[in-house]
């Protein structure tokens, strides 16, 4: 019998309109959705595991300047870059978080390195670089993260002195996350996140991206789940695990438990956001109850979509 297997991936949602967007913009952000759920469904296809098509996908995400993550992370309000990231382990429910690490270029790569390496599920800030150092990822400087739309972002936040989510326009809107989720041949389920957090950013601030059970959740008994969105009420839910929790004892469909969360329980909350979601059987959910969310899937069932807007 074949064995369904399926990557998903996301690089934000928020208020993501046509009329803002121009065709060029538009297509460097297609194509990066396209290299990265293209690169974590190779490593699938090859027989990698879901854990290296997800770290993979992000990775390639990470790495694009245009998403807040990696590369692309937004400024803090002393204006450096701190970033969080966690990956997680369907098969066995290991985890590795990294939150307010500097310096790295792939946060995703160190978080799994926590989970693998540390015998720890979370480290923090100059704790988290150190043991990057330790792993002997490099480090980089600060003007490898130095972005100019990043940069006006920061200067525009400073001078109406208020944290932004990550946005282009005033009226704009995006909350900038990336994450991804993936089904491997051997049934087994991971899910990762990564974020630059939020514009002008103090006192440590951290987001539900790095969250075990919030923005980042693994079950091989029902789901995987990355989540973005305003980080503080997608922990206040418990997204990724009450999803799955809805699925493991009221017996809900993927679907079904996704939607009461993001189109009810968060909304109920002001919460505004979406995720990224694929179950034990392959099927592939992105639902979002913003404007619109950087998306994209492929299963061996031969389906492919890039998709921005509603």
């Amino acid at each position: 019998m074949a064995v369904n297997f399926g990557i998903a991936i996301h690089g934000g949602a928020g208020t993501i309109l046509k009329s803002t967007m121009t065709p060029e913009l538009q297509a460097q952000y297609e194509d990066a959705l396209k290299c990265a759920v293209e690169t974590g469904f190779r490593a699938l296809e090859n027989g990698g595991s879901a854990l290296d098509a997800v770290e993979a996908a992000v990775t390639v995400l990470e790495d694009f300047p245009l998403f807040n993550a990696g590369k692309g992370s937004v400024f803090n309000n002393k204006g450096s870059h701190e970033m969080d990231a966690a990956i997680m382990s369907g098969s066995d429910l290991n985890a590795g978080t990294v939150c307010g690490i500097k310096s790295v270029a792939n946060p995703i790569q160190v978080a799994r390195k926590v989970m693998e390496e540390s015998g720890h599920v979370m480290l923090m800030g100059d704790g988290a670089l150190e043991f990057a150092k330790s792993q002997g990822f490099e480090v980089k400087n600060e003007d490898y993260f130095f972005t100019q739309q990043r940069y006006n972002q920061w200067q525009e936040a400073m001078a109406e002195n208020k944290v932004q989510l990550d946005h282009t326009e005033k009226s704009d809107k995006k909350f900038g996350t990336v994450g991804a989720v993936a089904l491997d041949k051997n049934g087994n389920l991971a899910a990762a996140t990564s974020t630059g957090g939020l514009t002008n950013k103090k006192f440590g601030r951290i987001g539900d991206s790095p969250v075990v059970g919030a923005g980042t959740y693994a079950n091989n008994d029902t789901c995987a789940i990355s989540c973005t969105g305003v980080g503080e009420l997608f922990i206040r839910k418990v997204v990724g695990h009450n999803i799955s929790c809805r699925m493991a004892f009221l017996g809900e469909t993927l679907q079904k438990a996704c939607d009461v969360l993001v189109h009810d329980e968060l909304v109920k909350i002001g919460g505004e956001g979406g995720l990224v979601a694929i179950d034990k059987n392959g099927n592939i959910y992105m639902p979002f109850n913003s404007e619109g969310m950087y998306r994209a899937s492929m299963s061996s069932s031969g389906t492919q979509e890039i998709l921005i807007y509603k």
